[in-house]
């Protein structure tokens, strides 16, 4: 944590102010406002996603300027869509295409725009593909994981189309993309596989190992099997837990509210913690991808916006059991962090 704080949290927020400089200079209102909202808002993934540099070893600030361009594409996107003044899937798509590009440092940049009435971002998302595709491009032994990096993140963007149309197609367009994957995963719903899909942090952790020139075909595999489906799917239904009330207030789509109850939900979440578990005892450094693991519960825990949700105590004092004694250091660490820094979410 002492190197997280003193290292790791500044030269994201370095790399963050670059980005916020050439947000303020998009010559498009709306997308200017889009660009600017999605870092003050979501500057936390960042921050979270940049853990991961610690595996890169003296790559760590390559890694660092990868995690937060990747990152800020994927915020940036969101509120595009979710905020959108378009509702039309080939937009979406369109946009996303970006993050696929991102992962290939081969590929042309695109008009990115081109289904959408506000285009003028003044080369915003071609920097921050540039810049992905800048760091992949030199890092040695990116081709064992590009195949990796690319399903994940296309599993990512699949998700991000369907779950943004008209509100009438969300939920037959999300049954339809799961009944393509029900085989593989039959132990899930349909709204939990969805969930697995809304995480970065597989693509991250591969990245990371390559930089730190530890990656060969048997890690990237076990890497990907390590985090997809159940650590992604952990923290994005953590994430969705915290805006339960949030959601229901603006209308936006929820994964936790298909659960039938609370019990259910809570008995699902130990189900992802346990297979978390096991699964992450597989690759190397287990004990710090148990970190994240337990840093994930703990740290979402303590969020704020988790003490205004309908019974909330035993729900996190049940979690914090299941996860283990680090959660509740990082739970604690997270309420400490929120006490000293109040203007700050994390």
């Amino acid at each position: 944590m002492y190197q997280v704080y003193k290292n790791i949290f500044p030269a994201v927020h370095q790399e963050l102010e670059r980005w916020i400089e050439l947000a303020k200079a998009i010559p498009d209102e709306e997308l200017r406002t889009q660009a600017l909202a999605s870092i003050e808002e979501k500057t936390f993934h960042c921050e979270g996603g940049a853990i991961y540099s610690v595996l890169a070893g003296n790559e760590a600030r390559e890694a660092i300027r990868f995690i937060v361009a990747y990152q800020t594409i994927s915020d940036y996107l969101d509120n595009l869509c979710d905020r959108s003044t378009s509702m039309d899937p080939e937009d979406f798509r369109m946009l996303h295409q970006s993050m696929a590009d991102a992962l290939t440092p081969t590929n042309e940049t695109k008009d990115y725009y081109r289904y959408r009435e506000e285009k003028n971002d003044g080369g915003y998302l071609h920097q921050l593909v540039k810049t992905c595709q800048d760091v992949l491009g030199k890092a040695e032994g990116y081709e064992m994981v590009g195949d990796y990096t690319l399903k994940l993140g296309s599993l990512y963007s699949d998700l991000q189309v369907h779950k943004h149309v008209i509100e009438e197609e969300r939920i037959p367009r999300l049954q339809q993309w799961f009944e393509m994957h029900r085989k593989e995963w039959p132990e899930l719903k349909w709204y939990e596989f969805s969930a697995c899909t809304g995480s970065t942090l597989g693509i991250f952790c591969l990245v990371s190992y390559t930089l730190g020139g530890r990656i060969d075909h048997s890690l990237a595999a076990q890497v990907e099997r390590s985090y997809f489906p159940f650590m992604q799917g952990l923290h994005i239904l953590l994430d969705y837990y915290i805006d339960q009330d949030e959601d229901e207030l603006e209308g936006d789509l929820n994964f936790c509210a298909y659960y039938e109850h609370e019990d259910q939900m809570k008995k699902r979440f130990k189900y992802f913690v346990e297979r978390t578990h096991q699964e992450i005892k597989k690759l190397p450094d287990p004990a710090f991808h148990q970190m994240i693991h337990e840093g994930l519960v703990g740290m979402y825990l303590a969020d704020r916006k988790v003490g205004k949700l309908q019974n909330a105590k035993s729900f996190v004092k049940d979690m914090l059991k299941s996860s283990g004694k680090k959660a509740t250091f990082f739970y604690y660490n997270t309420k400490i962090y929120h006490r000293l820094k109040p203007g700050r979410e994390l």
